[in-house]
């Protein structure tokens, strides 16, 4: 049910599993898609992920079917904030402050937009203020433009500026969001790229260096290449591409934390870390009373995508690619050499039947079978 999992993901949140709370409010509002108070709350985990765009789109589907919902206002407020676009934040949290009384949040976050607009209008003026002297030069010489003519140009320059700045954060607008976790051996990356084929993914390591490229045809090409945290051991790495994600698994050079995926000159030099012997799993401290053990989480998300339950040809697909992984080599010869010369139409896995002799096509009910011409 819709509310068991909205209540497994609050708990999910509380405990800091942001990522594991946005999953459930996901298989919830899949259940329940006009409950705007789920929009709501996976937005807000959105946020603590840094998935600001993501939030603003749920705060405005949570605002859509709900368009009295303060707390709406008030993620959507928060995420524009963040994304640095403070007059629409403004605008949302404004909106959001009508609906209820004295909450401190939104006079708070209203006072600091109005500070960054006040900041942004500054540095605007100082910059024409820049470009006054040759204008200045030419009304000396009796040249002046008139009020349309300066209202204009403000005009233009507004407009190249915003189109300046749309076309800027689309380019470093990533495609696929990335996060990262760490054993005292390992660090582990995931790329949330859903179906994508693994003959579109291509990855590099190099001594410090991850280069991810993911180019499916017809769409923009994603890379990312991080300088990376800490040197890695290239030949000890791996990925594998899921349906859901891509992972990536790198072998750290030394056992010592990342403090980031990403390396940082402001990042104070890492602790290394003591790996004890013995066979017990390591688990991570947090500020909560109990430890969150990554292993036993880890294990968990690739138990859902195991049990994840597809339909149509995706399902048909795992299925057929779940019985090629577990066969043994006589039951994939069986599969390829009767999918292929039956046109796609049978697929055996009896290498006693189908070895010896040609497997003819055996089209569905009503259909007929045509040979292709070239």
């Amino acid at each position: 049910m819709a509310t068991d999992l909205a209540e497994r993901a609050k708990e999910a949140f509380v405990d800091d599993d942001f990522q594991i709370a946005v999953d459930l409010y996901t298989q919830a509002i899949n259940l329940d898609p006009k409950n705007a108070g789920l929009f709501a709350d996976r937005a807000q985990a959105n946020i603590k992920l840094n998935n600001f765009t993501e939030a603003v789109a749920d705060a405005n589907k949570a605002i859509e079917l709900d368009p009295s919902m303060s707390k709406a206002y008030l993620r959507k407020g928060t995420a524009c904030f963040k994304l640095e676009e403070y007059y629409t934040a403004k605008t949302a949290l404004e909106k959001g402050a009508s609906l209820v009384q004295n909450d401190s949040r939104f006079t708070k976050l209203i006072a600091e937009c109005d500070e960054r607009i006040a900041e942004e209008t500054r540095d605007m003026s100082k910059s024409s203020t820049s470009k006054v002297p040759p204008i200045a030069a030419h009304a000396s010489l009796g040249s002046q433009l008139s009020d349309k003519s300066v209202g204009n140009l403000e005009e233009t320059k507004q407009g190249c500026s915003e189109s300046y700045q749309m076309k800027e954060m689309e380019s470093l607008k990533p495609k696929y969001r990335h996060s990262f976790y760490q054993k005292p051996e390992e660090v582990v990356v995931t790329i949330f790229a859903k179906g994508i084929p693994a003959e579109n993914v291509s990855i590099d390591f190099g001594e410090q260096i991850l280069s991810v490229t993911i180019d499916v045809p017809g769409e923009i090409k994603y890379h990312f290449q991080p300088r990376l945290f800490g040197k890695i051991v290239p030949e000890k790495c791996r990925f594998e591409v899921l349906s859901t994600k891509v992972e990536i698994r790198l072998m750290k050079a030394e056992a010592i934390n990342w403090a980031s995926l990403e390396y940082s000159k402001e990042v104070a030099v890492p602790q290394r870390i003591n790996v004890p012997s013995g066979v017990q799993r390591p688990t991570y401290p947090s500020s909560k009373p109990r430890t969150t053990d990554w292993d036993k989480l880890e294990a968990k998300v690739k138990e859902e995508e195991k049990d994840e339950k597809l339909e149509g040809d995706a399902a048909l697909n795992k299925l057929f690619g779940d019985i090629y992984k577990n066969a043994d080599e006589d039951v994939r010869r069986a599969m390829i050499k009767s999918f292929v010369e039956s046109n796609g139409t049978v697929l055996s896995t009896n290498w006693k039947e189908v070895g010896s002799k040609k497997v003819e096509g055996s089209p569905p009910d009503g259909l007929e079978l045509k040979k292709w011409e070239y």
